[in-house]
């Protein structure tokens, strides 16, 4: 499965890149995701999804450390993930609960 995440860090500094700011963007760029994209009002990457539920860990960490105030972050399933990467397993196998489950 592949994930997209968007997100933006507060409080925003238009002079200036604040310390949680640096350190989001600093991760995502440094996760190994894909379609990264940076910018001053938002950021967003894809990847598989142990890679980005990851990242997103890592990034409410570390933004929060550096002063972050609020995140804003949203996931969404946007396909699956490419040829030669496994998906995450649950704790019943990658298909989840068994069949018919809803």
């Amino acid at each position: 499965m592949r994930l997209r995440v968007e997100f933006t860090t507060e409080p925003f500094d238009l002079e200036e890149p604040p310390p949680h700011a640096v350190a989001a963007r600093d991760l995502v760029e440094s996760a190994g995701l894909d379609a990264v994209d940076v910018g001053p009002f938002g950021n967003s990457a894809e990847g598989g999804a142990e890679a980005v539920l990851g990242a997103v860990d890592e990034l409410l960490r570390r933004s929060l450390v550096s002063g972050a105030t609020r995140i804003s972050l949203q996931v969404s399933v946007v396909g699956d993930a490419p040829a030669g990467r496994e998906e995450p397993e649950g704790p019943e196998g990658p298909e989840g609960p068994g069949e018919g489950s809803a």
